[in-house]
């Protein structure tokens, strides 16, 4: 049984393997027949081979370009959480208290670091901020304020109405000197028995809502300090703050003056969540040393620099990007001492001098003619400033002077077009007769303390901030000629003094611009100031960060950080929501 059944099985294997070579066999005779053989006929098919290749290679792209764009159709660069952005500014950070911020990069740092009650947005219009309601009774004298629900500042206290009060106490100390004094002059503040704060203004102003936009300091911090050692407290270095940034550290250069004040992602902060971890501010002593850290990379952006200095710039990741602020800049004549206490001198000065060639040092300025600019009112009428008439100017400047020789002292600032501007006005003066000492400062705390407060000067060539709302109190009215006020050319009248108290209290538009057309009246003939250009922003900026957005009104240049939260360094692609 067991032999018959092996003998069955080596059968089956000699005919599997007999089968199997018959099968090799016609096969390769079958692939030799029917490939091999048939290479010959390629020539003939070579087109129809073309054509089937091509249509393969098509179907592939087409496949590929679907891939591609369904994927696109989905998914999304956008800026997202993290990195560092780093700001130059000029001007040294002597204090990191907002209520002394001066120079550019203290600015900075108090637009970056602390709120304010009401806040300008994009369109240039004050809204709340840290208030959650402002509101104005209808004879427009009492203001009342409420506070958002659970403000915090950065080390976790609560921020309150006190540090409110206490902030309102400081600014109107005489012996703090900040720039919110003017428009906190003779304002009351009280808390009222619902837990509002309740302002009461002298007299009507419509509006205040701009004039809370001062920076609140904590009182739980600085109650206890002496108000003649506020600015050499230790908050003035390392402050307690409630904006979208905290300090976190400073880092400084052994080589040079230069700074880099790191701010951190405040996680106390009101408002969203900022999508920047860091922000550095890196300050520089002059505009040279702007332009070198941006064409070297090391900053991510500058509103330092002018369009003549943009044209520095020949890193190619940087853009420019022009955008107009409610200010100006202007000649402001000393009215209260040296030569150009005469009126009829500023007006035969004015008389003199060629507009047109100093606005053509301020290229691409729009001309500005008043203290107002043309966003912020529009008058039926406006009075006629006198065209250039050189040899009656000569003739009356001789006269003036007689055998005496005039000299005149001009100061202005190392920013923008300004000393270009002061270079020509030194020009046109010196051919009318003048003896003329220009100077050229760097915009630091000593030049605020020892040329804007002392006036120390006979024509100062500056810019000034305009508002949001044309309001030219600050910079006109007589309680203002004061080292501590804005009045820089020390003009005082009575006449003007009512009307823009008038104007600034009138609600009515029509009867707000009737008594300014008054006042522009008493402006053109007294000339306290001449009226150069509206002055604009340049911002240089990394092309691949995001900033402030392109078709906005900024009332001024520290205005771009508005809703810095918003700005962000990294991407990362997402998927979208179907």
């Amino acid at each position: 049984m067991g032999n018959s059944l092996k003998k069955r099985g080596q059968k089956m294997i000699r005919k599997f393997s007999r089968a199997s070579t018959k099968a090799s066999e016609e096969g390769k005779e079958h692939i030799k027949e029917n490939l091999f053989e048939r290479f010959s006929h390629i020539q003939n098919i070579r087109l129809l081979i073309f054509e089937w290749v091509l249509l393969i290679a098509a179907l592939t792209m087409l496949a590929m370009t679907q891939a591609f764009w369904f994927s696109s159709s989905y998914a999304e660069d956008d800026f997202t959480f993290g990195g560092t952005y780093t700001e130059a500014t000029i001007g040294r950070v002597s204090s990191m208290n907002p209520l002394f911020a001066t120079t550019t990069s203290e600015k900075v740092l108090s637009k970056l670091m602390f709120a304010t009650l009401a806040v300008a947005d994009y369109s240039g219009h004050p809204g709340p901020g840290l208030a959650q309601s402002i509101r104005y009774s209808e004879n427009g004298k009492v203001w009342t304020i409420r506070l958002r629900e659970g403000l915090t500042w950065s080390d976790g206290e609560p921020l309150t109405n006190e540090d409110v009060m206490f902030t309102v106490g400081l600014i109107q100390n005489p012996a703090v000197s900040t720039v919110y004094k003017s428009n906190l002059d003779g304002v009351k503040v009280s808390e009222g028995s619902d837990g509002e704060i309740i302002f009461t203004l002298p007299a009507a102003y419509a509006d205040f809502t701009t004039a809370l936009e001062f920076p609140i300091v904590p009182k739980h911090i600085l109650a206890d300090t002496p108000v003649k050692t506020l600015v050499e407290d230790e908050f003035s270095n390392k402050p307690v703050t409630s904006g979208a940034f905290t300090f976190n550290a400073l880092q400084t250069s052994a080589n040079s003056d230069e700074e880099v004040i790191y701010l951190s992602a405040n996680a106390n902060y009101y408002g969203q969540r900022p999508l920047l971890n860091t922000i550095g501010v890196h300050t520089y002593g002059a505009k040279e040393d702007v332009i070198r850290a941006v064409n070297a990379g090391s900053v991510t952006g500058t509103a330092e620099l002018s369009g003549l200095d943009a044209e520095k710039i020949v890193n190619g990741s940087f853009e420019k990007r022009n955008t107009a602020v409610e200010a100006g800049a202007y000649l402001f004549f000393n009215t209260s001492s040296g030569v150009m206490k005469n009126a009829a001198l500023r007006r035969a000065v004015r008389l003199g001098i060629s507009l047109e060639k100093l606005r053509e040092a301020a290229p691409g300025m729009v001309a500005l003619n008043y203290p107002f600019t043309n966003t912020q009112i529009t008058l039926e009428k406006y009075p006629s400033i006198p065209s250039q008439d050189f040899e009656t100017a000569y003739s009356e400047i001789a006269e003036i002077k007689g055998d005496d020789s005039l000299k005149i002292n001009i100061a202005t600032v190392n920013s923008g077009y300004l000393p270009a501007v002061a270079e020509e006005l030194r020009s046109e003066l010196e051919v009318l007769g003048f003896e003329v000492n220009l100077n050229v400062y760097e915009e630091t705390q000593d030049f605020i303390a020892n040329i804007i407060a002392r006036r120390n000067y006979d024509i100062l060539v500056y810019e000034i901030e305009l508002g949001a709302d044309p309001d030219p109190l600050p910079y006109y009215y007589s309680s203002q000629a004061s080292a501590a006020g804005l009045n820089l050319s020390n003009y005082r009248n009575t006449i003007v003094d009512d009307l823009l108290v008038g104007a600034r209290g009138t609600v009515d538009t029509k009867l707000r611009a009737k008594k300014y057309e008054s006042f522009l009246e008493y402006w053109v003939n007294d000339v306290p100031a001449i009226g150069l250009y509206q002055a604009n922003m340049t911002y240089i900026y990394n092309r691949n960060a995001k900033v402030y957005g392109e078709n906005v009104r900024l009332v001024s240049a520290i205005d771009r950080f508005s809703d810095v939260q918003n700005w962000a360094v990294i991407k990362e692609t997402k998927n979208r929501t179907p």
